[in-house]
């Protein structure tokens, strides 16, 4: 069966945790036996046409815009028309996956033109990354959130309170929502023995120091400023010997000024924008992993320090406590509470045996629960329930 994928992000091109998931997910689709065709904006000049693990990717132009929302409007008659295309030389697909409302307005009216049926992937909700709606622009998001999702023949969200957020914030039935966590590859933390790992730690630490790490977008709702003031008591604990490196992208100055108003700007590495090798490798080298989010509907990067054997550190907000299971697979702390996420991070760095007891149960957790193919199982679960009722319908 043909399924046609529309995603507004997709490798080279990774914003959040979009590309990661719809390139992960879907070669394991095409295993089961399903042709892939996905839709995404041509970024750099990229193939417009290549086929990436089984998936056939389409990749569009899209005109700039005036603003980013401007942008979308252009990107979604883009997707409408090319995918209108496909699916009249085709004729054979069976049905249109959506991921988040970037790209709903496409999948909207082609489900409609096709007499397709439609299933949303919800990510997050602008409604949780802002605790609430607060003016025009995250009303419109909300309103196109809530479009997608009513049109949406079935909606997959990736944990439980995801579930629950979506069914009271979107005003979704919770009978139609179906909840498949996200997945990761473990193999590719995995580092060829030429990896001189001490000399690259270097880059970042002294031998002494422990390394302390976020990797991230530099937004508020991920919780940076939380991390910077928890590291104070941390450094004092740990006799200086310790090292905060905040890795992403995005605006860090304001960032940046809390570590220099705190004293610890020496104690604080800012790397910016990491490629996704050198941070393959940074976190095998790494001694704790923290995630301090003030709001998080899954996070992928936890299950990405599981797979490189770093003890994780966490807030309970979201669905972060589903992924990460306090004292056994992590230590999950108070959310906005620095004093708790202090006393999370010295329990790893000064328990080495228990921070190497936890890496151990989390990496057994990836095959049990976070394995690509199983939840590629499970996905193909859903879509062949929208076939069956779409047939009675």
């Amino acid at each position: 069966m043909k399924i046609l994928v529309l995603s507004w992000e997709f490798p080279p091109r990774i914003i959040g945790g979009i590309a990661r998931h719809v390139s992960e997910l879907y070669p394991e689709l095409v295993k089961l036996g399903y042709e892939i065709h996905l839709i995404t904006p041509n970024y750099n000049r990229n193939l417009i046409y290549e086929e990436v693990e089984g998936i056939h990717v389409h990749r569009i132009s899209v005109h700039s815009g005036n603003d980013f929302f401007h942008w979308i409007e252009n990107m979604n008659h883009a997707m409408g028309a090319h995918g209108g295309k496909l699916i009249s030389e085709e004729c054979s697909f069976g049905l249109i996956h959506a991921h988040d409302w970037l790209v709903g307005d496409a999948a909207i009216a082609l489900k409609h033109n096709f007499k397709l049926p439609l299933v949303a992937t919800i990510h997050a909700t602008e409604w949780g990354r802002n605790n609430g709606i607060h003016n025009t622009t995250q009303h419109y998001i909300n309103s196109k959130e809530e479009i997608l999702a009513y049109h949406a023949w079935r909606i997959i969200v990736c944990t439980y309170y995801m579930q629950s957020e979506v069914k009271s914030v979107l005003r979704a039935s919770r009978d139609k929502i179906d909840v498949i966590y996200n997945g990761i590859r473990p193999e590719k933390k995995q580092q060829d023995g030429n990896f001189q790992a001490q000399e690259f730690r270097r880059q970042f630490a002294t031998d002494e120091e422990k390394i302390v790490y976020y990797v991230g977008r530099m937004t508020y709702e991920k919780g940076v400023s939380v991390l910077l003031n928890a590291a104070p008591q941390v450094i004092r604990s740990m006799g200086n010997n310790v090292k905060f490196v905040i890795i992403g992208r995005g605006n860090a100055e304001h960032f940046k000024q809390i570590a220099g108003n705190l004293g610890i700007w020496h104690k604080c590495y800012f790397t910016g924008f990491m490629s996704d090798d050198n941070l393959d490798k940074f976190q095998t080298i790494a001694d704790c992993a923290v995630f301090p989010s003030l709001y998080e509907p899954f996070g992928i990067v936890a299950l990405e320090s599981f797979a490189a054997r770093v003890p994780v550190i966490v807030s309970d907000t979201g669905g972060l406590p589903e992924v990460v299971q306090h004292r056994k697979t992590g230590i999950v702390t108070q959310t906005n509470n620095p004093d708790s996420l202090a006393g999370g991070i010295l329990e790893v760095l000064k328990n080495p045996s228990y921070g190497q007891w936890l890496i151990d149960n989390a990496y057994k957790q990836l095959k049990e629960r976070f394995d690509w193919y199983k939840l590629a199982q499970k996905t193909d679960k859903v879509y062949q329930q929208i076939l069956e009722d779409s047939a009675l319908d």
